[in-house]
């Protein structure tokens, strides 16, 4: 028997654990997403309120983000998984129970939220970690902790949107199978090694610095349309065709969360080629495809074509990639020694407050035609286009 190959496969299996867990509180964390207009329609709620729902998931993950990576330096990167775990356990719970009302649904999305926040911090940096003593670790950790996070939201809203279009108890058995994954990552984050000593009088836990004049005019500016082009594209677009689609909205609504997923992946080298070339190109690159994917949802709005529809939201899927990638890439630039962390959960908090983006459409499109505010709302991408161009060129890479 080969001794020195077995030790080895078996210590590239060692991050298992850590990314089941990730795969976990991904899959509760986009489970939801399908589901809106079922619950608008089994609750009799409008529109406004379930986009409210569906935004109100930030508000717990911002926290989560900003607090769960210093916690789990500090004290380890078990018990905050673990701790993720639950929550993200307890957000299911408590969504199984949203067909008795919104008031459920909103606690549910918020802690689902928290749950992402601290389990994506905690659980991507242990995959790394743990992937580390590997051949190749060092470039196997961030590939792995992605393909554990994209795992889980891309099976979780399928499983979910399948589910709740052609089970029965649409209400609840769409996540028990989110239910059973969590249950099932629990025993294995127990027997994965921890890669953190609890710090003995570590200090007070500190939020990141956000000082830096490029991160203020570049990156915290363009943050928020990573996420508002998803939240536009699978969270408000899907209503204002629903009246088309009969009895398939369900479907409908996990085909689009699954190809706008599928493009924000796609786009992902592409990008990483332009970023070659320069900041510059990649920033002016990333916001030219955030306005041209709101000017196809634009059309799709005004006419509610299905396909449209779809078009626009596999051109938003990959703006949010190439947003993506352009925001990391100026966080990993900017960023100061030992500062990359929470400059990087900062990032992210920021762009989590683009998925609000539906509420407000949801609200006013009532008195404005759709059509029309997102026409306005390219206008308003153009012009970050404008500003964080010129702050790119006045600040320097």
């Amino acid at each position: 028997m080969d001794e020195p190959g077995v030790l080895q496969r078996q210590r590239g299996r060692v991050w298992w654990g850590a990314g089941a867990a990730v795969a976990a509180v991904g899959w509760g964390a986009q489970q939801f997403a399908p589901l809106l207009l079922m619950y608008r329609a089994e609750l009799g709620v409008s529109g406004p309120t379930v986009q409210a729902v569906f935004a109100v998931y930030v508000v717990g993950l911002i926290p989560g983000l900003l607090f769960g990576g210093p916690v789990s330096d500090r004290y380890g990167r078990r018990p905050v998984v673990l701790a993720a775990l639950a929550a993200s356990l307890a957000a299911s719970a408590l969504l199984l129970a949203g067909g008795h009302g919104v008031v459920w649904l909103f606690a549910g999305r918020l802690v689902a939220g928290f749950a992402s926040g601290a389990g994506f911090s905690a659980g991507a940096a242990w995959v790394r970690e743990l992937s580390a003593g590997t051949v190749d670790g060092g470039e196997r950790g961030p590939r792995r902790a992605t393909v554990a996070m994209t795992a889980g939201f891309g099976l979780g809203p399928l499983v979910a949107g399948v589910l709740a279009q052609w089970a029965p108890a649409r209400t609840v058995l769409p996540y028990l199978p989110h239910l059973l994954l969590a249950l099932a990552a629990l025993p294995l984050v127990r027997r994965t090694p921890e890669t953190r000593s609890p710090v003995a009088g570590g200090g007070s836990l500190r939020l990141p610095d956000l000082s830096s004049r490029r991160f203020r005019t570049v990156v915290a500016p363009l943050a928020p349309w990573v996420f508002g082009t998803v939240a536009v594209g699978i969270a408000y677009l899907p209503g204002l065709v629903a009246p088309r689609l009969g009895g398939y909205v369900l479907i409908f609504c996990t085909l689009i969360t699954l190809l706008g997923a599928a493009a924000g992946i796609a786009v992902v080298p592409l990008a990483r080629r332009v970023a070659r070339a320069g900041s510059r190109r990649l920033l002016a690159t990333a916001l030219s495809i955030v306005v041209v994917g709101l000017l196809v949802a634009a059309l799709a709005a005004a006419t509610t074509d299905p396909l449209l529809v779809v078009a626009a939201d596999l051109v938003l899927g990959a703006a949010y990639g190439c947003c993506q990638v352009c925001g990391l890439t100026e966080v990993q630039r900017i960023a100061r020694p030992g500062q990359l962390a929470g400059l990087t959960a900062a990032y992210q908090a920021i762009s989590y407050l683009g998925l609000a983006a539906a509420v407000p459409l949801a609200a006013a499109d009532h008195v404005v035609p759709p059509g029309v505010l997102l026409l306005g709302l390219a206008a308003l991408a153009a012009l970050t286009l404008a500003v964080t161009s010129h702050a790119e060129r006045s600040t320097g890479a």
